[in-house]
């Protein structure tokens, strides 16, 4: 299960539509090391200079890889996470995660592109 639902929070989804403020209290109480991780790389992005910050530190384990593979699998977790913090998500592998400001397009560009992704692999990556 990706997320841990309030029973309140599911009695609001289960009546309408769901406020962004609620939805990412879930996701940050439900998934700490990976809101970790995107909070850390959105206060980097914003004050390193370059419009973006790149994750290069494997998780500790499993069941921290679990929560920023379950982060960015999500439609709904990464829109709502990139609307909270301006900002684009780009995703390479188990750990390299990446935000960038809207002024650091033609970086993301290049972070997603297949030669990136390409450079980015190594042998301890197989099983991530």
């Amino acid at each position: 299960m990706s997320l841990t639902v309030a029973p309140e929070l599911l009695d609001k989804a289960e009546q309408g539509p769901v406020a962004d403020p609620d939805f990412l209290a879930c996701v940050r109480a439900s998934l700490p090391y990976a809101w970790g991780v995107v909070s850390g790389l959105a206060e980097s992005a914003r004050d390193g200079g370059s419009g973006f910050a790149a994750n290069e530190v494997p998780p500790p384990g499993e069941t921290e890889r679990g929560q920023l593979l379950r982060l960015l699998a999500s439609d709904a977790m990464r829109a709502a996470v990139e609307r909270h913090f301006g900002m684009r998500l780009a995703f390479q592998n188990c750990h390299r995660v990446a935000l960038f400001t809207p002024a650091a397009e033609t970086a993301r560009r290049e972070f997603v592109t297949p030669r990136a992704q390409l450079l980015n692999q190594s042998p301890e990556l197989v099983d991530c």
